[in-house]
């Protein structure tokens, strides 16, 4: 078996195999059913608990996109379909943004789709990330909203009115997301159109009302989902918080 070898030559790397490490440690248990992550982050997660696999512990998942499916079957990790599970244990999986109260903004890696179903399947849902993603506010990080492929620029312009109507500027920026000069296509065959926010407003009535506009599949708002958040530090540290974060991040003692 062959793998690509870990990247670790800059802080954040490292930041974000520390956190993977230590979720690993903590809340993978013999019998365990996991919702496994997409992103670097998570995918440094899947990689510590194969090593935990090796050793012995017993555990089944299920991923959140094909790349995920991939690397865990590439590592020996189990895969099981959600529909045969009626709740996962606890879903491990990566923010792109998440705020004092553990909201979060999700798909930068185009899999928030799946992402938000197995995390709404698991009893728990344990973020796991390098420190730079904490943030006061939302929005910095473009939200993604998943659209089908169909009539894509109707489904764009009532995504436009309907932040309107929450005031965000008519000239807001929303694009639709091309990766070497052709649109990028979700696991599930749809668009991904991303919002250029600045500041996040009315962050919970929009990851309702988003999802009420024909021709959107799901946005990146996470919001109620998270239990608990682990970060990381390029020194290899990591700790485990609860919500509200009391930030700035204080680095944990080694």
């Amino acid at each position: 078996m062959t793998t690509t070898p870990i990247d670790t030559r800059n802080d954040q790397d490292r930041a974000k195999l520390a956190a993977g490490r230590f979720a690993a440690e903590k809340y993978c248990f013999d019998g365990a059913r996991l919702g496994l992550g997409s992103g670097t982050t998570s995918h440094y997660f899947v990689r510590a608990l194969a090593e935990k696999v090796r050793d012995g512990l017993q555990v089944v998942g299920v991923p959140t996109s094909n790349g995920t499916r991939d690397l865990a079957l590439e590592l020996g990790i189990t895969l099981v379909d959600l529909d045969d599970i009626d709740q996962l244990d606890v879903c491990i999986d990566g923010p792109d943004e998440i705020d004092p109260d553990g909201s979060m903004i999700k798909g930068g890696g185009a899999c928030l789709l799946w992402e938000k179903l197995v995390a709404r399947t698991s009893a728990k849902m344990v973020v796991v990330a390098d420190h730079t993603k904490a943030v006061p506010t939302l929005g910095r990080f473009p939200l993604p909203v998943e659209i089908v492929q169909f009539s894509w620029g109707t489904t764009t312009r009532a995504v436009r009115g309907l932040l309107g109507e929450h005031g965000y500027p008519a000239d807001l920026g929303i694009a639709r997301r091309e990766r070497g000069g052709s649109p990028v296509v979700t696991d599930n065959g749809n668009f991904i159109i991303d919002v250029q926010l600045g500041t996040a407003r009315d962050v919970s009535e929009l990851t309702v009302e988003l999802n009420e506009i024909p021709g959107v599949v799901e946005n990146g708002f996470f919001v109620g989902i998270a239990d608990e958040v682990v970060f990381g530090w390029p020194d290899g540290s990591a700790q485990d918080y609860g919500f509200p974060l009391d930030l700035p991040l204080q680095q944990p003692t080694r």
